[in-house]
């Protein structure tokens, strides 16, 4: 075994260690895969080191930050996982404005960090995603409508290509790269180690936002769907909001609204007026730091989840009959769901205003993002799960356009032109042109490959079934704390 790792550098982890089996776990444990070989890389050359020996051993690759691909890209079976996740250091240069991160920080990491000097940051909601995957598909966050995606805020990127060659892409360095990256970059082009972004004006405080509704009908889900609408198409971009309608067994029908506003509360208040009339609204709207607002939000959710999803992108306002049907597709639980919900994710503001070929992020123009979920907690309830997001999803494609492939579905057709659009065919001169021989690769990737096996839905062991951990009586399923 010795001889068969030598060349390999960083922390290596085989299925023979005993912390292997909660090594190879991602965030959604319906996914469960067993890889060859993991190995934690403490810097650059352990990645490059990592990258030549798979080669030389004709073990596929796959990247891992934060583990939290759910659809289990950033794993596989039989593969070698390359883990950045201790490549974590951070440096903020004042002079510039710009923040310099490792590849493997994740957005409780940045959060922490760039608050610390007074700075805001366009990151993610869950606080243990990796901030690399995250920006490499766009990255959509709550400040998305006013200091733009993740990907809009990249300067540069370090990146590890096929050959284990450290490689610069920016603007003027491998342009095209640099590009692609902006949206495209997860898991198709190498290995990124570092990043460096341009940073935001310091605030000092911004409005949370958080309105529940418990115990509603399926009317008035309705109705607060039309009402999503109708402030979104005039909404202050200073204002991201996530909105949801959901049906578990704790709240039965619900719905929920959650966001940030960079302004006081008295003008969000005003703003999502029609919100607050709709069915005994219960409110906060708090007035706190950027990092206090981040962490309220991020900081209930489970370390994971078992659960099945599918992304879309709505282009335009959605017809009376559509939001009804959308609202129906929640009303019943599959067998053994705990949890359906129909999120939407605003879109607009800085978002729309960067140009559809700026950046590999192709849906500039859609209004929101809608994430259809089932969540289950037995092993035995996968296939209806599983099943029931597959039958659902003719309708959501008939009244949308895209999918985001940081939010990806493993059953989508023509996955390409659904996550790329007509950025497609340019995705893929440029993989041919920086990974000829298409060494990353994942069962979505931009090059089709055969040698890939499928995940298996969930098939713990009693032992990884006891640790689970039990929901929080005061957390809302998808991490959302209730407002008391």
């Amino acid at each position: 075994m010795d001889d068969f790792l030598c060349g390999l550098t960083g922390d290596i982890v085989t299925p023979f260690e005993p912390i292997y089996n909660e090594a190879r776990q991602g965030f959604n444990r319906a996914v469960q895969q067993y890889p060859l070989i993991i190995v934690y890389c403490k810097n650059k050359r352990d990645v490059s080191n990592a990258v030549i020996w798979s080669r030389k051993h004709r073990v596929p690759i796959r990247i891992r930050n934060g583990g939290h691909n759910y659809e289990g890209y950033s794993n596989g079976d039989c593969t070698l996982v390359i883990d950045t996740s201790a490549l974590n250091s951070m440096c903020i240069d004042d002079c510039n404005n710009r923040l310099y991160v490792e590849a493997g920080v994740n957005n409780k990491q940045v959060y922490e960090f760039v608050t610390s000097k007074g700075y805001p940051f366009p990151g993610g909601t869950c606080p243990t995603v990796g901030v690399s995957g995250y920006v490499l598909g766009g990255g959509w966050g709550l400040s998305c409508r006013y200091l733009g995606l993740g990907c809009d805020n990249l300067e540069e990127i370090e990146i590890v290509d096929y050959e284990g060659t450290v490689l610069k892409a920016n603007c003027f360095i491998n342009p095209d790269l640099f590009w692609a990256c902006r949206g495209a970059g997860g898991g198709n082009y190498g290995v990124v180690v570092s990043m460096c972004f341009r940073l935001p004006r310091p605030v000092n405080k911004v409005t949370l936002i958080e309105i529940d509704y418990r115990k509603v009908s399926s009317e008035e889900q309705e109705k607060f769907l039309q009402t999503w609408q109708e402030w979104l198409n005039t909404a202050d971009e200073r204002m991201t909001l996530i909105s949801r309608i959901y049906n578990s067994v704790h709240d039965e029908l619900a719905m929920l609204v959650r966001g940030i506003f960079y302004g006081e509360p008295d003008e969000a208040k005003e703003m999502l007026a029609d919100f607050l009339e709709l069915k005994e609204a219960v409110y906060n709207f708090e007035y706190l730091t950027f990092l206090e607002a981040v962490t309220i939000i991020g900081g209930v959710y489970p370390p994971f989840e078992k659960f099945q999803a599918v992304s879309r992108f709505a282009v335009r306002n959605l017809s009376s009959s559509e939001i009804s049907e959308l609202t129906g597709l929640i009303k019943e639980r599959p067998q053994g769901s705990v949890f359906t919900g129909l999120s939407l994710y605003a879109l607009g503001g800085r978002v729309a205003e960067t140009g559809t070929n700026d950046t590999a992020f192709y849906y500039r123009r859609a209004k929101y993002i809608l994430w259809l979920e089932t969540i289950w907690e037995e092993n035995r309830y996968a296939r209806e799960n599983r099943e029931w997001i597959d039958d659902q999803f003719p309708y959501l494609e008939s009244a949308t356009t895209g999918s985001y492939i940081n939010f990806p579905y493993g059953r989508l057709p023509d996955y390409r032109m659904e996550y790329y659009g007509e950025h497609a065919d340019s995705l893929i001169k440029i993989k041919l042109k920086y990974d000829p021989k298409n060494i990353f690769s994942f069962p979505q990737g931009l090059i089709e490959t055969k040698n890939h096996f499928s995940p298996i839905a969930s098939d713990l062991s009693e032992k990884d079934e006891k640790e689970l951990p039990e929901q929080s009586d005061d957390a809302i399923y998808r991490g959302f704390r209730y407002i008391s």
